[in-house]
């Protein structure tokens, strides 16, 4: 409960102290979103971050917290509603915590990640005269072929997290996912109670070219192999190991991604199953693929070795371990991939990046601010962006993929990008 602006917990008060505004109500006009999808408001003398917002929204909100002079509220009644908002068409939406994006029509949706990208490269990068952003569009819904559904043996309830919260969303539909998870998820709803293990409190769940695998396994759902083909490419994995939630997208990725990569030795960070690793090593004579996920790292032997390509080598490391101390043979590294989870590279990665002076290097990013704060490490190390591309993994949500190609500077200078590849430079 809450009383005198702390939250309480029984009869103890806690630390968090919740601030005056609380449940207060003030009349803004939501001006664009934010990196992590909140609105952006100002009223009196305040800055306000309104969850579930379009942009052009006139709406009346309520302070759920405060934090310095930012105040963070929830929509109580629209007044006049963005052009850009739609009616959600999810009964679940505002009470579940999966997605936040649906009150825009598509197009909304992609200019917000756009500009999001653009904002986080111009405040946390540093970067000057940042261009538009082109984000790849992807199936609106029905898309995603990962799932981490959450139980809670209490209430019966198999779902999401609410909003804000540990409580579970008891989903019957969820509109994204791809038709075999919601199917496998329908079966799971229908599966007797006493072939549940009590203890099971998340479950993982990916489908592929040949059905679906659950981790861990019960009943009749199996952790099984599964299949996948990208491109010319063919991937074996399950789902106690990393794979990309949108699969529609995966071959313009990879395409944007690896354009033009070819030499002498790659270096694949976070390499998972070995997305990168496989295309990779086709275009160079060494391969390094580094993953901490023992699973993984089995599945990325595997794919490689069956596409023939027996001189990538994978490693079992975490990659903050694994750069520190790396060996490349003859010591020339010419490319580098990383795609981190969204928590960015650590540390002594980035500067092991710098240590390995690669000519060219492709960052893999699921979240555009921390992105954004290792790109600033990456250029005052020496490189400079030459290219950027966005896709739209995660429809109905803020999240957004973006890709970004760096090669070491010649020269100082400001660089100016496009979408389409192409580097411009200022004096």
């Amino acid at each position: 409960m809450v009383k005198n602006g702390y939250r309480t917990i029984g009869n103890r008060q806690s630390a968090i102290y919740l601030g005056d505004d609380l449940n207060k109500e003030y009349v803004v006009d939501v001006e664009r979103l934010l990196p992590g999808g909140l609105g952006l408001a100002h009223e009196a003398g305040k800055t306000i971050f309104v969850s579930l917002a379009a942009p052009g929204d006139r709406v009346r909100v309520a302070v759920d917290r405060e934090q310095g002079n930012i105040l963070f509220a929830s929509i109580s009644e629209i007044l006049t509603p963005s052009p850009m908002r739609i009616e959600p068409p999810c009964p679940y939406f505002g009470s579940c915590g999966g997605c936040d994006f649906q009150q825009l029509n598509y197009e909304a949706q992609l200019a917000a990640k756009s500009e999001i990208i653009r904002d986080c490269l111009r405040r946390i990068a540093g970067l000057q005269n940042v261009p538009e952003v082109s984000v790849q569009p992807s199936a609106e819904w029905r898309y995603r072929g990962r799932a981490v559904w959450q139980f809670d043996q209490e209430t019966k309830s198999i779902g999401y997290y609410e909003r804000g919260s540990r409580r579970v969303c008891d989903v019957v539909d969820c509109a994204v996912l791809a038709p075999g998870l919601q199917q496998t998820l329908e079966q799971i709803r229908r599966t007797p109670k006493d072939l549940i293990p009590s203890d099971l409190r998340h479950l993982q769940a990916v489908t592929a070219d040949n059905g679906v695998s659950v981790s861990p396994q019960f009943a009749e759902f199996r952790t099984s192999e599964l299949q996948l083909k990208v491109g010319d490419e063919n991937y074996t994995f399950n789902a106690e190991a990393f794979f990309q939630i949108n699969q529609e997208l995966l071959g313009p990725l990879l395409d944007f991604a690896l354009k033009d990569a070819r030499g002498e030795t790659a270096v694949d960070l976070y390499c998972g199953v070995g997305l990168f690793t496989v295309p990779l090593a086709r275009s160079f004579k060494q391969v390094f693929g580094v993953e901490s996920n023992p699973v993984a790292t089995r599945f990325a032997r595997r794919n490689a070795s069956r596409a023939g390509l027996d001189h990538a080598r994978i490693i079992t490391a975490t990659v903050s371990d694994w750069i520190t101390n790396a060996t490349l043979g003859d010591g020339r590294c010419d490319f580098v991939l990383l795609d981190p989870p969204r928590a960015g590279a650590e540390s002594a990665v980035i500067k092991g990046i710098l240590k390995l002076e690669p000519s060219q290097i492709s960052y893999v990013s699921c979240d555009p601010a921390t992105l954004a704060r290792d790109l600033k490490k990456l250029i005052t190390g020496g490189y400079e962006m030459n290219s950027i591309a966005a896709f739209d993994l995660f429809p109905q949500t803020h999240h957004v993929e973006t890709v970004v190609r760096l090669s070491r500077a010649a020269v100082k200078s400001v660089p100016l990008f496009d979408t389409t590849g192409e580097e411009q430079k200022v004096a």
